[in-house]
Parts: structure tokens; C-alpha cells; sequence
């Protein structure tokens, strides 16, 4: 059996070596197998996904029923985890700090945190603020006996801010006050993307689903250690769903039958364990 352990050090290796990775995020735990068995190195959850899968929005889910969801998905499957922990369900740094050893306890080998406001106005924590809330989440994950990867993230640009200097600002006092990973969800261009990397030192975590039309290999050229997607496969499958079920609704024809991947080949893959 793989434990934690092995699983943190296996995902802090990803970040150390020269090649850049893609971390896909599953939304449960059939789309957390499917992924593993393609090959992928590592895999981080995503709160939208997930809270869409029960049919709510983004950021209405509980600490505990993530904390449940976060220990489901590291039993069933041997990769490491990183848990997008929000902004770790609380404003004040003690209380963050609280909650993120609590999600380490899940079996995850890392989470990221957001610098926006636990009040629901998705508005960005004041400056000051958000770096003691990081620095209080590094002295938490430092107190483990294992290595925790922590990512810090600066949302500016995700909820209309679109400030890099600040956002650079933010990932750099991150940076310093101890996170392995710093991440700007919604960087657009490829030139953003290398002016964040070209800023700060510790390995980048970027939103492909934000830069359309855009490759691999262009962003880790352009910096990025660590490729993610967000919610973005979740939509996908959510977005499959109602095609399918508007062309029986509006042409009643089951053309989406056609392409599908064989049932067989994925209860293979549910039927390894």
C-alpha cells in the first residue's frame, strides 16, 4: 500500500524535476480513476467540480463535506492529491491554519489556498492580510513529518481584477513568506504567464482553461512547473450531458450514442481494484 508518505514525496518530486506536469482535477471519485489510469502523474480536486456534482454552486460546500470528499478521492487511487482548498473556509490566519492540518489528515500531499474573503464576495483579502494567512499556513505544514507542497494563490485575475502588478505583489510576499507553489488563476496570455514565472522563483501552477488555444509545450516553455484545468472537465462532462439531452428533448435522435467509449472499457477500469 502507497502511504501518504510516498505520496508526498512523489508529488514534491514533480515539482523539483526539470519537465513540467499536468495535474487534471477529477470531481469525484470514477473521474479521479479514469484519470490515474490514463497515466497521469498527480491529481487536484476542484471545488467546482465537485460542488457541482451535488447540484450547488462553488464556495456553498462545507468544510466537512470537502474534508470527506478530499479522504474518498485518496482512497481510491494511489497518485497524490492536492486539495483546492478554497481559502481554507476561514479569514482569520489561526483558523486557516486549523483547517489545513485538518484537510493534511485527509491523506492529500498538498492543497492550495485563495487570498479572498471568507464572506462569500469572492473579493480579495487585504494585502497584509493574506500574507499572514499564508505564513501562518506554512508554520501549520511545516509542523508535519512529511513534506506538504502549498499552494498559494493570488485570485485577482479570476474575479475581474485583472492587476498582475498586484497579483505579481501578492505571489511574491507568498513566495517569501513560504509557499512551495504560487498560482494566478485566469492569466490570458502566454506573455502573462511568463511575466508571472519570470518574477518569482518556486514553481508556478497555471489555469490552462484560461488560456484558449494554447499548448503544453508553450507553457512550459513559457515557465509553468504545474498545468491544471480547474473545473473544466467536470463542464466538460456536465456540457456532454446536455447536448445529449437536448438532442433527444429537440430532435429526438440519439446521435450522442455514437462516440461514446465502450461501457466495458470503463468498468476495467473501476473493476482493477
Amino acid at each position: 500500500m502507497i502511504t501518504q508518505y510516498n505520496k508526498a514525496i512523489a508529488f514534491k518530486a514533480l515539482h523539483d524535476q526539470k519537465e513540467g506536469f499536468i495535474i487534471p482535477n477529477p470531481w469525484d471519485v470514477g473521474s479521479a480513476k479514469l484519470l490515474a489510469d490514463l497515466g497521469f502523474k498527480a491529481l487536484a480536486t476542484t471545488s467546482w467540480g465537485f460542488a457541482g456534482s451535488l447540484g450547488d454552486l462553488d464556495g456553498n460546500i462545507s468544510l466537512e463535506t470537502v474534508l470527506e470528499h478530499c479522504r474518498a478521492l485518496c482512497a481510491a487511487t494511489d497518485l497524490p492529491i492536492s486539495a483546492d482548498f478554497e481559502n481554507a473556509f476561514a479569514d482569520d490566519p489561526g483558523q486557516a491554519a486549523t483547517n489545513i492540518l485538518r484537510v493534511t489528515e485527509t491523506g492529500v500531499a498538498g492543497c492550495s489556498i485563495e487570498d479572498i474573503t471568507n464572506d462569500g464576495s469572492k473579493s480579495s483579502l487585504d494585502f497584509n492580510h493574506a500574507v499572514e494567512k499564508v505564513s501562518a499556513a506554512v508554520e501549520a505544514v511545516r509542523s508535519l513529518d512529511f513534506p506538504f507542497m502549498l499552494t498559494a494563490r493570488a485570485e485577482n485575475m479570476f474575479h475581474g481584477n485583472d492587476d498582475l502588478d498586484d497579483t505579481i505583489r501578492r505571489l511574491q510576499a507568498f513566495e517569501e513568506a513560504g509557499a512551495d507553489v504560487l498560482y494566478a488563476p485566469g492569466l490570458k496570455t502566454l506573455d502573462e504567464v511568463r511575466m508571472v514565472t519570470s518574477a518569482v522563483n518556486k514553481p508556478v501552477n497555471v489555469l490552462a482553461s484560461t488560456l484558449k488555444g494554447i499548448t503544453t509545450a508553450q507553457l512550459f516553455e513559457a515557465g509553468a512547473q504545474r498545468i491544471s484545468v480547474g473545473g473544466a472537465l467536470a463542464r466538460a462532462a456536465m456540457s456532454a450531458l446536455l447536448r445529449a439531452g437536448i438532442e433527444m428533448r429537440d430532435q429526438g435522435s440519439f446521435a450522442w450514442l455514437d462516440n461514446l467509449t465502450p461501457g466495458v472499457e470503463i468498468m476495467r477500469v473501476f473493476k482493477a481494484e
